[in-house]
C-alpha cells in the first residue's frame, strides 16, 4: 500500500478544463494523476443517495478513493444540548452519504472552546463522539470512520493532544491531521523536521502503528494571525508554510499508507500532484 493524494473539492482548473459537473470528477482527478478526492459538504449534505451511488461507481473504475468533509457547523462541544445532538444527525447524514459513495470516511470539525475551558469543552465532545457512534451502529453504519481534525484556530477544539484523545474513545476513529492547522495555531510550529517528527510520534505513541499507517491528513500552506488561521494559500507561498516535503519523507520512510487531501486555495489538485511527485520520487531511492 501507499500514499494517496487528492484535493478538497474542485481546484480552479475543474472549470478551466471544460469540466462542469461532479459526476465528471473522477475522470478529472485521473487526468490529474491523482487517486483520491474529498468531496466538500460543509454548508451541509445535499447530495442525493443516486448521484452518491453513480460517483462512487465512477471513483471505484478509475481506483480513486473518496472521503467526504462534514458540515462546518458541526459542534460537538457547544453547551447547548441540542446543538450537540443536531450535530449527531449532520454526523449520519454525511455517514449515509459516503456510504452510497462507497467511502469510509467523514472528516469532523469537532467544535469550539467558546467561554469554557478546553477540559470542559473535550469533555462534552468526548460524550458527543460516543453517541454519534452509537448512532451510527444503530444505522448500520459501523464501518464508517470519524477522523476528527486538528484544528486551525487558536479557540477552536482541536489541538494534537485533543484529537488525540477523541480517538481513544473508539478504534474505529481515525485522526484527520490538518498540518497547516497546527502551524498556524501554534503561529508557525514546523520549523525543523523534528517538529514534523513529534507528530507521527504522538500518533504511534497515543493510538498505535495501525492506525498511524491509514491516518487522514489534510496539507495547505495557511496564512496566520496571532488568532491561529487566517487563510488557505498555494504552494506557490513562501512566507507562511509548512513543507510538505518532511511528511512525504517520513511518510516514505516509516512506509505509511495514509490520505494526503489538498486544501490549498483554488491549486488543491496542482498541489496534491506535486506532492504525490515528491512522494514517489522519495519511495524510489
Amino acid at each position: 500500500m501507499s500514499a494517496r493524494f487528492g484535493p478538497a473539492g474542485n481546484s480552479i482548473s475543474f472549470q478551466q478544463m471544460g469540466y462542469k459537473e461532479s459526476l465528471q470528477v473522477p475522470e478529472y482527478i485521473e487526468r490529474m494523476g491523482l487517486d483520491a478526492f474529498e468531496y466538500q459538504c460543509g454548508r451541509g449534505v445535499n447530495i442525493g443517495d443516486t448521484k452518491a451511488t453513480k460517483l462512487g461507481i465512477l471513483a471505484k473504475e478509475k481506483g480513486i478513493v473518496l472521503s467526504l468533509h462534514a458540515p462546518y457547523y458541526i459542534s460537538m462541544s457547544s453547551i447547548e444540548e441540542e446543538k450537540r445532538l443536531n450535530s449527531i444527525n449532520y454526523i449520519l447524514a454525511s455517514a449515509r452519504a459516503v456510504k452510497a459513495m462507497g467511502g469510509d470516511r467523514i472528516i469532523v470539525h469537532t467544535g469550539s472552546c467558546g467561554k469554557i475551558s478546553r477540559e470542559y469543552a473535550l469533555q462534552l465532545a468526548c460524550d458527543t463522539m460516543k453517541k454519534a457512534l452509537q448512532a451510527l451502529k444503530s444505522e448500520g453504519l459501523s464501518d464508517i470512520h470519524i477522523c476528527p481534525e486538528t484544528m486551525g484556530k487558536v479557540n477552536q477544539l482541536g489541538t494534537l493532544y485533543e484529537v488525540m484523545q477523541l480517538c481513544k474513545i473508539n478504534e474505529a476513529l481515525i485522526p484527520c491531521i490538518d498540518f497547516g492547522h497546527l502551524n498556524a495555531r501554534d503561529l508557525g510550529y514546523f520549523k525543523s523536521m523534528e517538529e514534523y517528527t513529534k507528530v507521527f510520534d504522538s500518533i504511534e505513541n497515543e493510538l498505535g502503528i495501525d492506525r498511524l499507517k491509514i491516518f487522514h491528513s489534510h496539507f495547505s500552506k495557511i496564512e496566520y494571525t496571532t488568532g491561529g488561521e487566517k487563510r488557505h494559500l498555494t504552494f506557490a507561498d513562501n512566507v507562511y508554510g509548512p513543507d510538505f516535503e518532511p511528511i512525504m519523507e517520513i511518510t516514505a520512510r516509516k512506509n505509511l499508507s495514509p490520505i494526503f487531501i489538498c486544501e490549498s486555495a483554488g491549486t488543491q489538485a496542482e498541489d496534491a500532484k506535486s506532492m504525490k511527485e515528491y512522494y514517489l520520487s522519495i519511495k524510489q531511492i
